[in-house]
């Protein structure tokens, strides 16, 4: 796929996990979903600041701090590094999931204040007891658009419910992203080169952010 659709993809993404959610009450949510409904309340007490939205580094702090416990960075990195993870070295892996995190964290703070009208509805979850693994299905509401569907993939790890991957209308972020970097792996030649674009982007982009103080 297209980089700009792969950013497409990680706006929506990264936008959703922290979405205002309407039509379910926290009480009726399982552990996986609550997971969601968590941040979203955290969102929503942010956006009463209205000076907030309009400062970059404070947007990416927040978002750091919300997004990375409820999301499992280390096995995204994996699934989307593929067959390239297993031969990368650990210097490789690690220099790699900092600047995956870094391009998921900016990604997500541009459309933080770019998409502010969403709401979220929960579909049933299909859950037994003793599942490690879910899918959580969601809808996504906006005034005058047909709903978008998003689903969560999300595994429990050490207590905690962290999503791995997000599909949006059956697109996943994980291949969308392996794609993208397999075919920057042929044309750098490199992981090492590749993940050296990244950190070369990240920086740049971070530089250019509005509301970001020198």
């Amino acid at each position: 796929m297209k980089a700009k659709h792969t950013i497409q993809i990680t706006f929506f993404a990264l936008l959703l996990t922290l979405a205002p959610l309407k039509p379910l009450f926290a009480a009726d949510l399982q552990a996986p979903q609550q997971a969601i409904e968590t941040a979203s309340a955290q969102l929503q007490s942010q956006m009463q600041d209205k000076s907030f939205t309009k400062d970059f580094a404070k947007i990416n702090d927040f978002v750091n701090q919300v997004i990375y416990p409820r999301v499992d960075f280390d096995r995204i990195a994996a699934l989307v590094l593929g067959k390239l993870w297993k031969t990368a070295t650990v210097d490789e892996r690690n220099r790699f999931k900092q600047e995956f995190q870094v391009l998921l964290v900016r990604t997500y703070s541009r459309a933080f204040v770019e998409f502010k009208e969403w709401s979220v509805r929960f579909l049933p979850l299909e859950m037994a007891p003793g599942d490690t693994k879910v899918i959580v299905k969601t809808e996504v509401l906006q005034p005058g658009v047909q709903p978008i569907a998003i689903d969560y993939r999300m595994a429990l790890h050490e207590g905690e419910w962290k999503a791995y991957d997000i599909m949006i209308e059956g697109v996943s972020l994980v291949t969308n992203y392996r794609t993208t970097f397999n075919n920057e792996m042929q044309t750098k030649g490199s992981l090492s080169a590749v993940i050296d674009s990244l950190a070369k982007r990240n920086t740049e982009a971070l530089a250019a952010a509005p509301g970001k103080k020198s």
